[in-house]
C-alpha cells in the first residue's frame, strides 16, 4: 500500500510543522480576536476549536486559521504563507489592549494522522483521542485536536519540536506511513477541500468560498462584517467555489477557463489527476448559475468537466 492509498483508505501521517503557530495571551485576547475574525470567539469553550477567516475592511479574505482555546491562551494555526501577514495584521489593531502575540512556529512540531481509520490507528499509541470535531485534549507536553485537512477524519498533534523524532519513530513502528504534501493535496482535492493560498485568497469574499461554518451571523461587529452582512441580506454572489472533475489525465493549470457553450462559466484554482478516480479532480470558481450538481463544461479543445 502506498502512502496515497493509505491516506485514502486507512491512515497516514503528514508533517505540518511548516504551518504558522501564533499564541495570543492577555486578558483582552478573546475580545481582540472576536473583533478581527468572522467566527464567535467569545463563545468558544475551553478545549474546543473553531475555523475562521480574517478580512479586510472591504470584506476580502486575507487569511484563515484554526483557533484553539487552550484556557490560558488562544492559539492560531494558520497556513505558512499567511503567518507573517496575519501576525502583522492583528498587531496593527492592538492599541491599548492587554494582548501579546507570540510567533511560536519554530518551537512546535505538528504531525497530523489522517484517513478513515486514523482515530483507531492512533489509539494504539495509548493516548486518549478527541471524540468530536475540533475537540482538544492534552498530549504529553502538547495537545491533540480532532481535525483533518484532507478529508473528514484526522487527529492533529502539537508537540515541542524536540519530541517529533520519537513520535515519528512510534508511528513507524505502528506501520503508519508518511504521506507527502503531494499525496495530501491529491486526497484533499478528491474530497473537494480548498486551501488558503491556492483556492482562497484576498481576491475573494466569504460567501464565494461556500465555507459558512467559518462565519457567525449572530455575533457583534468585526472587521469586514458590513460586506458579509450586505451579501447575506441580498442573498447572492456571482461566483462560488465548487469541486469539479475533468475527464482527462492532464490536469489544467490554475486560471484555466471553463466554458458553457460560448460563454465563460468559471476558472480553475487547482487540479490534479486522481489515479483512484481515473480523472482529474479540482476546484473552480463557477458562475452561480453554473455551479449546480451535474453542470457540464468544456475545457480547452476537447476535454469535458462537470460538477460531481
Amino acid at each position: 500500500m502506498t502512502p496515497y492509498e493509505a491516506l485514502r483508505s486507512r491512515a497516514a501521517w503528514i508533517d505540518l510543522s511548516g504551518r504558522g503557530q501564533i499564541r495570543a495571551t492577555g486578558e483582552d485576547r478573546a475580545r481582540l480576536l472576536h473583533a478581527m475574525s468572522t467566527n464567535d470567539v467569545n463563545r468558544l469553550p475551553e478545549n474546543r476549536g473553531l475555523y475562521a477567516f480574517f478580512l479586510t475592511a472591504q470584506g476580502r479574505i486575507i487569511a484563515d486559521a484554526n483557533m484553539y482555546n487552550l484556557g490560558d491562551s488562544l492559539w492560531l494555526d494558520t497556513e505558512a504563507e499567511t503567518r507573517e501577514k496575519l501576525l502583522a495584521h492583528l498587531d496593527k489593531y492592538i492599541i491599548a489592549d492587554d494582548v501579546t502575540l507570540d510567533d511560536e512556529t519554530e518551537r512546535w512540531a505538528v504531525v497530523s494522522v489522517e484517513g478513515p481509520e486514523s482515530p483507531e490507528v492512533l489509539a494504539a499509541l495509548g493516548i486518549e483521542i478527541p471524540r468530536t470535531p475540533l475537540e482538544i485534549l492534552p498530549w504529553n507536553d502538547g495537545f491533540a485536536v480532532r481535525i483533518a485537512a484532507t478529508g473528514p477524519e484526522g487527529v492533529r498533534i502539537f508537540l515541542p519540536a524536540g519530541g517529533k523524532p520519537a513520535l515519528v519513530a512510534r508511528l513507524g513502528e505502528l506501520g503508519i506511513l508518511q504521506a507527502t504534501s503531494e499525496d495530501a493535496r491529491l486526497v484533499r482535492l478528491e474530497h473537494g477541500r480548498p486551501r488558503y493560498g491556492e483556492d482562497i485568497s484576498e481576491r475573494y469574499l466569504v460567501q464565494e468560498t461556500q465555507i459558512l461554518s467559518a462565519v457567525s451571523f449572530n455575533k457583534g461587529c468585526y472587521l469586514g462584517q458590513e460586506i458579509v452582512e450586505r451579501i447575506r441580506s441580498r442573498g447572492q454572489v456571482h461566483r462560488l467555489l465548487t469541486p469539479v472533475r475533468i475527464r482527462t489525465a492532464n490536469a489544467p493549470a490554475p486560471g484555466t477557463k471553463l466554458r458553457s457553450g460560448d460563454k465563460d462559466a468559471g476558472e480553475i484554482t487547482s487540479a490534479v489527476f486522481s489515479p483512484a478516480l481515473n480523472e482529474t479532480v479540482g476546484l473552480a470558481y463557477l458562475r452561480t448559475e453554473s455551479s449546480a450538481k451535474g453542470s457540464r463544461f468544456s475545457v480547452g479543445e476537447a476535454e469535458e468537466a462537470y460538477v460531481p
